[in-house]
């Protein structure tokens, strides 16, 4: 049983910590790891709080709380996103995250989430690819060759059973350094000189660009039937990728509707067109794919619960290991009516 003075000391994942528990677990396995607890926490998606989060939006970018509960735990990530910052050699996402105890209100987890989030998208984005891409799917395009394109990559390998990726950026020093990044991982790439080339064979086309504006990455004519599309680059208002004729023809499937009709795709759309939540898919309440030619769309903007979800994937995973260390975030006092005489009692310390 915890003590109140072990309950004051919060076990903190450092950057250093994640990539080595990463390389401890092997980047594949975790990725397989984190989809399975985000779907466990899909399939009981009702117990959960829900709201859009909590945005803050400027010129330059938007910086936002993405909190949730089940009732037993508590977590939030705090996360920004800045198009500009790589110009300045500053990452686009930067992000934490705490889980607390319900009960008592204790923190039981803060960690970085800059690349624990990236892996978290990627684990989504194959769950829901496993789930919607035409039987047999193997080949993906991925659109948008930034700090998510490989992490994207090996989980539509681990979870999807993708074994040849299609590399298109307009900047084509971001192809290379993907395409060296996934050089013997097992999964054949090829690099593109247009997102047209790029999808030629593609079942799976995974868009994932920054520009914080209306942008059309994939016109009308460049989808054909039958295809899977995973939009992750959106996650605000003002910015999309696809054009509108696009979800027109597809069948949309979302994470949370009241956030993702602000932030994703579907701000292009009626307020009332008809989406389905992943979520429905996953427990039998709704239907996936319905015919080998029909486009699926999942319109993905990152919700709360699935940080929840890698937020506990963390806490369990570091259990018995030295890849974290006890912070001394929260006050202790020997009697919890007297924190200003253990303020006093300091004095002697200083």
């Amino acid at each position: 049983m915890m003590t109140p003075s072990d309950k004051a000391l919060v076990p903190f994942v450092s950057v250093d910590h994640m990539m080595k528990l990463i390389h401890h677990i092997g980047v594949e396995e975790m990725l397989k790891g984190l989809a399975a607890y985000i779907e466990a926490d899909f399939r009981r998606w009702e117990l959960f709080d829900k709201t859009p989060r909590v945005a803050s939006h400027s010129e330059k970018g938007v910086i936002e709380l993405m909190p949730t509960s089940d009732g037993e735990d508590y977590g939030f990530k705090y996360v920004n996103g800045h198009p500009g910052n790589t110009r300045d050699g500053l990452q686009t996402v930067t992000a934490f995250g705490l889980l607390a105890d319900v009960a008592s209100g204790y923190p039981v987890l803060l960690t970085e989430m800059t690349i624990l989030t990236a892996l978290r998208t990627a684990a989504t984005s194959a769950l829901v690819a496993r789930l919607l891409a035409p039987k047999g799917a193997h080949v993906m395009a991925m659109i948008g060759n930034g700090a998510q394109s490989e992490f994207q990559s090996l989980a539509m390998k681990a979870i999807a059973g993708v074994d040849e990726v299609r590399l298109y950026d307009i900047d084509p020093a971001a192809t290379r350094k993907c395409a060296a990044n996934l050089a013997g991982q097992g999964i054949t790439v090829v690099s593109c000189a247009s997102a047209e080339e790029a999808m030629l064979g593609a079942q799976i086309i995974t868009t994932c660009t920054a520009d914080k504006q209306y942008a059309t990455i994939l016109t009308d004519n460049m989808i054909g039937s039958g295809v899977h599309i995973n939009a992750i680059g959106g996650d605000c208002p003002g910015k999309t990728e696809l054009a509108p004729a696009i979800l027109q023809r597809a069948g949309i499937f979302v994470e949370y509707p009241e956030q993702t009709r602000i932030e994703g795709e579907i701000q292009q759309l009626a307020p009332d067109h008809p989406v389905t939540e992943i979520w429905q898919v996953l427990t039998g309440q709704a239907q996936g794919r319905t015919d080998d030619r029909q486009i699926t769309l999942f319109d993905s903007v990152g919700f709360a619960i699935e940080d929840f979800s890698a937020l506990r994937y963390i806490r369990d995973q570091i259990a018995g290991t030295g890849f974290f260390r006890p912070l001394d975030l929260l006050a202790d006092p020997d009697d919890p009516r007297d924190l200003f005489g253990m303020l006093q009692r300091s004095k002697t310390q200083v």
